[in-house]
């Protein structure tokens, strides 16, 4: 059975992304051309830096979708997509994060329109739609670094992040439920490289300010075997967390416990979606079974000892 490389459900079509999938993320029913080699976007890559204002450890492209051309083409400015190539520091980093985000969407966080693509070389590469761009108007996007004023990026806590999205959103109480769910995500999958710059809010036209779709999902745990459970610490840990320590988590949070009841129930009913999503996956093989490793030894610590479920 072949899974969509998009929403990660199954596809029997010609082609690896539903045409549905394609309309949401390019407005199109066919893929656009990328005529880019691996190693062309990271020579762009290099003759860019100073211009674009996306960083991080992977050489990054802004892409602009030319309909009259059919192409996404590059763009130092007013780009609507950015495109993630293969590293070689980290083994099959795009495959990694369409699928964690694909695991996010089909969980119900919110996530921008994504897909796993090919270049013209054949090597895999991963595009997203920027949510803080629509019909070509920035929309004003502030994440927790800058919010809390922080010097580095891994230095206060998920706690800091929880008060401070509290204190400014539109709604609390909806946002704080949200960014818990992240949180829990991220510790199943193993993302343990969820730093202040990894959570941002945006700023609506009418003024109102809210929780941002969910971006940068990887399983860094799956690449780096001695990663932390988390890059902020949660209950003044980053490690050996447990049940008991997102329970608590979620008070801080003044999450209702009816409302936390219910998103442990789903989030153990999503287990088997996660399972299904990374065994259909562009994933190798050997990088499935870690993957499902780390799924389960986080599952085991979630459990209660008697009722076997979240």
């Amino acid at each position: 059975m072949s899974l969509c490389f998009s929403c990660g459900k199954k596809i029997t079509a010609q082609g690896d992304i539903h045409p549905a999938c394609l309309r949401k993320l390019f407005g199109v029913d066919y893929l656009p051309a990328i005529d880019l080699s691996l190693q062309e976007i990271s020579i762009k890559a290099q003759k860019m830096v100073g211009k674009l204002s996306i960083s991080g450890v992977q050489p990054k492209l802004s892409l602009i979708f030319a309909k009259k051309n059919k192409k996404l083409e590059v763009t130092a400015e007013g780009g609507n997509y950015i495109l993630k190539p293969q590293v070689q520091t980290f083994r099959n980093l795009p495959q990694n994060e369409n699928l964690c985000m694909t695991i996010a969407a089909r969980l119900n966080i919110d996530v921008p329109p994504h897909a796993l693509v090919k270049l013209k070389d054949d090597s895999p590469a991963y595009i997203v739609k920027r949510f803080d761009r629509v019909k070509n108007k920035k929309i004003h996007q502030e994440d927790f670094f800058q919010a809390l004023g922080k010097k580095g990026k891994y230095s206060g806590s998920l706690e800091q992040v929880g008060k401070k999205l509290r204190e400014i959103s539109r709604f609390p109480g909806l946002d704080a439920q949200f960014f818990f769910e992240r949180v829990l995500l991220f510790f199943i999958i193993g993302n343990g490289d969820a730093h202040m710059k990894n959570f941002s809010v945006i700023y609506e036209d009418t003024g109102g300010i809210r929780l941002s779709p969910a971006y940068d999902i990887v399983s860094s745990k799956l690449v780096i075997p001695g990663e932390e459970d988390f890059a902020l610490p949660m209950n003044e840990k980053k490690n050996n967390l447990s049940r008991g320590d997102f329970k608590k988590f979620s008070d801080y949070l003044d999450i209702p416990s009816k409302a936390y009841d219910n998103i442990l129930a789903r989030f153990s009913a999503g287990k088997s979606i996660i399972e299904n999503l990374c065994l259909g996956s562009a994933l190798e093989k050997e990088e499935k079974e870690i993957f499902l490793a780390i799924v389960n030894e986080r599952y085991g610590r979630l459990l209660p000892l008697r009722t076997g479920s979240l």
